[in-house]
């Protein structure tokens, strides 16, 4: 087992009209063994900018606390919140100098920029990055939410759409991988809110 399986999880992001949505799995696991179902692998940088971080839990939780660390010393030098696409050549740079020894995470990063035009990315462990036009997927359960997501998704979709379309697919995604689900948390971001809404889903 890869070290980046080893305590599962699914993230999910898409795009709509005017807003995006990124989702997660609950679920927090020692390679077979679920040890909690509370877990979340989604940070609020700010309220219009979310980063999900798949792979390995302890490189997760620091990876997320240093962003949320680096963005704060920006707001009090630059006076304004950094924009999706500064904050991608931040995390990328992050990963990037520590590639000898990696973070075992995978960063999908979701937001509106000053536009309000939804934003999308996600790179690999050592700061590759892709900027998305639909959706990205990381984790255990990636092959199985491309599939789904790539039937689902359509262009343009109103919020209330795009949260039905993310909901179906990391629900459909995770009843198909042992290592991830126990329900969901999903993150809509629109221009003037953010919603946040909790599933159930099968715990087995």
């Amino acid at each position: 087992m890869s070290i980046m399986e080893y305590n599962g999880g699914a993230v999910v992001a898409m795009k709509g009209k005017d807003c995006v949505a990124i989702a997660c799995d609950r679920r927090f696991g020692t390679q077979q063994t679920t040890v909690a179902m509370d877990n979340t692998r989604i940070f609020k940088i700010h309220n219009k900018l979310y980063i999900g971080l798949g792979g390995l839990m302890t490189d997760v939780q620091t990876v997320g606390q240093i962003l949320q660390f680096r963005h704060n010393l920006y707001r009090l030098r630059e006076k304004r919140n950094m924009s999706p696409a500064a904050f991608t050549k931040v995390v990328s740079n992050l990963l990037y100098s520590k590639r000898f020894g990696p973070y075992f995470v995978d960063p999908i990063i979701v937001g509106l920029d000053k536009n309000d035009e939804p934003f999308v990315s996600s790179m690999d462990l050592i700061g590759a990055t892709e900027i998305s036009d639909n959706f990205a997927c990381v984790g255990t359960t990636e092959d199985e939410l491309y599939g789904i997501c790539e039937n689902l998704w359509n262009d343009k979709m109103e919020d209330k759409d795009l949260f039905e379309t993310i909901s179906q697919s990391l629900l459909s995604a995770t009843d198909r991988d042992c290592l991830a689900g126990w329900g969901s948390v999903v993150y809509l971001i629109k221009k003037n809110s953010v919603e946040i809404s909790e599933l159930k889903a099968r715990q087995d």
